[in-house]
């Protein structure tokens, strides 16, 4: 007996079309998670950070205090980190060119600013700033403290902070003060000078710290209000005479030299430089980053570098540092205004 075509082919089971949907989204969802998970690298680990060098940027000159400060802190993070921190100097815009490159920099761990409170200034005196300090860098840790002290020349009939504020109030001759440009510590700093003092100086900008301090060497100038750092070359030769320092207290590299603020209470003007990542780096490698700072600036070696250097150890936290940063950004601006300078 024939068997029909029609018995002897087996018809396949039928599905319904809702479950087939439901079987091919299925699919395609894990097809895609799988894909994401081998796409999308994942964040930086602390632990796995650093696996390479680490670039530390300085945005000023080679050779300054700044840079100086940088580069002892370099030697001896790869102590901490296990890898080598490489200095790069990208100079430029009062230190804003360096300042926006980290801020553009990727977000890994492996490119830091170190820079100074000139970058502070630098929010309210460049009309048009590259970067937002507060939203596209991350503070990590404030390395050190550094004065600046009110130089003049030794020619000047004056001897203490006191008379040297009788003679520029009572000088029939303009006295002037130099400065590394305008907006710079200097210049602020002797701007806040003229206004509690009550005095008329003359403000004389430099392209840099060291020309100023030339000109009071040859007597072209009166006054400098330098950081100690760059100056106690010419004081330990007695080439130069420091009357006062900046800072609230007394340096202990000068303990004989007074604070201004001992002549006129309030007056303050203090120098530090810090440590900063761009924005979003993971807050483990931030951590790490801060605790190796602090670990360099505990060591004996280091501490006494700074301190010869006029300098003060002065490690905290991210969040102690940003929290200084914003408060300094306001207090700054108030300097920048007030002396009437500007950077279009």
């Amino acid at each position: 007996m024939k068997t029909s075509i029609t018995t002897a082919i087996k018809t396949p089971a039928r599905t319904s079309i809702p479950t087939r949907y439901a079987a091919a989204c299925a699919a395609l969802a894990c097809s895609l998670a799988l894909h994401a998970t081998q796409a999308a690298p994942s964040a930086p680990s602390a632990d796995a950070w650093p696996a390479r060098p680490v670039t530390l940027v300085v945005p000023l000159a080679p050779g300054g205090s700044t840079d100086s400060t940088a580069r002892l802190l370099a030697q001896r993070l790869p102590h901490y980190l296990g890898q080598p921190v490489v200095v790069e100097n990208r100079a430029g815009a009062g230190g804003n060119v360096g300042a926006d490159h980290v801020a553009k920099s990727a977000a890994d761990g492996y490119t830091f600013l170190f820079s100074t409170t000139t970058l502070i200034a630098n929010v309210t005196l460049y009309a048009n700033m590259p970067l937002n300090v507060q939203k596209d860098l991350q503070p990590v840790s404030r390395v050190s403290l550094i004065p600046n002290v009110l130089m003049v020349n030794t020619k000047l009939p004056v001897t203490s902070l006191k008379s040297f504020i009788e003679y520029a109030r009572d000088s029939k001759t303009p006295v002037y003060y130099g400065s590394a440009g305008n907006g710079t510590s200097q210049h602020l700093s002797g701007s806040l000078f003229n206004e509690m003092a009550h005095l008329s100086m003359h403000h004389v900008p430099y392209k840099g710290g060291a020309p100023a301090n030339m000109d009071l060497l040859s007597g072209q100038i009166q006054a400098v209000f330098s950081p100690l750092v760059e100056v106690l070359p010419f004081i330990d030769s007695g080439k130069l005479r420091p009357l006062a320092v900046t800072t609230a207290q007394r340096s202990a590299r000068l303990p004989d030299v007074p604070a201004v603020a001992e002549s006129l209470p309030g007056y303050e003007i203090v120098l530090w430089n810090g440590v900063w990542a761009p924005a979003g780096t993971p807050v483990p490698i931030v951590d790490k980053m801060n605790k190796a700072i602090n670990a360099v600036l505990a060591e004996a070696d280091v501490r006494k570098t700074l301190a010869d250097q006029g300098s003060t150890p002065a490690g905290d936290s991210p969040a102690a540092f940003r929290k200084l940063v914003d408060a300094e950004i306001v207090k700054w601006g108030n300097l920048v205004r007030a002396s009437g300078a500007k950077v279009e």
